[in-house]
């Protein structure tokens, strides 16, 4: 049942979404009319209300994904269609002690947080990090918060915990922090680095190389939609087409 203070999605006849955080005694409100949240708090999601003008609207928990899309953010988040790879490039699981720099709006801090991660995070501006808590706290709940450390500092200047399974990069110049990685990773352990441009890629790549990394994959993903309409099918006329690359390697065993 839904509860107060939880997030839910509405959902018009167009497909317009709205984010909305329950609350007794507070409505919300459209061109469309508005709707009591009294009427939904104690409800089953996933059920039709309407509004006070005869708007309709769907009513269900948002996904992972969709949140991310719609949350409050200062830094441009990684995408979802590059959050679900990345997951399985990092190869994440319960319990993985994750190395995260750039927490930035913190949709990758949720997405590896939801896997069961346990992560310290780095990250330069305060406003970010506090960005990234409350984004992370009003999806996953406050003891979200007991397996996110986010730190103010530069990973540029050195990684002081050791013994990472995972560490995961977000950031301008993800070669800088390799060196450190080095040193901060447990043997066998997985590097990733979400790059938009390709000279990146590069420079992260020739980094790895020189400091004990093998292994390493660089790859895009890109979304494509179709359009369905009875037996009428086609590609949708925009698709998700290129953000960023994924790179990838393990740490080899120190000679």
């Amino acid at each position: 049942m839904l509860a107060e203070g939880e997030t839910v999605q509405f959902v018009d006849f167009k497909d317009r979404r709205y984010l909305v955080t329950l609350k007794a005694g507070a409505e919300f409100h459209s061109h469309a009319g508005s709707v009591a949240h009294d009427d939904l708090i104690g409800s089953a999601e996933g059920r039709i209300v309407r509004s006070t003008k005869g708007g309709t609207y769907l009513v269900i928990r948002p996904t992972l994904a969709e949140r991310i899309l719609k949350m409050p953010r200062g830094a441009q988040v990684i995408y979802p269609k590059d959050l679900g790879p990345l997951l399985l490039i990092a190869d994440i699981f319960p319990g993985a002690r994750v190395f995260e720099t750039g927490v930035g709006s913190g949709a990758l801090s949720m997405t590896m947080l939801r896997a069961g991660a346990e992560i310290t995070g780095y990250e330069l501006r305060e406003d970010f990090a506090t960005r990234a808590q409350s984004n992370v706290s009003d999806f996953l709940g406050e003891g979200a918060l007991e397996r996110y450390d986010v730190q103010l500092r530069s990973s540029y200047d050195g990684i002081d915990e050791t013994d990472f399974d995972r560490v995961v990069l977000d950031l301008p110049e993800p070669w800088q922090v390799v060196p450190h990685a080095a040193t901060a990773l447990r043997t066998g352990g997985i590097i990733v680095a979400y790059t938009p441009s390709i000279t990146q890629v590069s420079k992260f790549r020739d980094a790895l190389k020189d400091h004990g990394f093998a292994m390493a994959d660089t790859t895009e993903f890109i979304q494509r939609g179709w359009h369905v309409e009875g037996q009428a099918v086609r590609p949708d006329h925009r698709m998700v087409g290129h953000t960023g690359f994924l790179t990838s390697a393990r740490l080899l065993e120190r000679a």
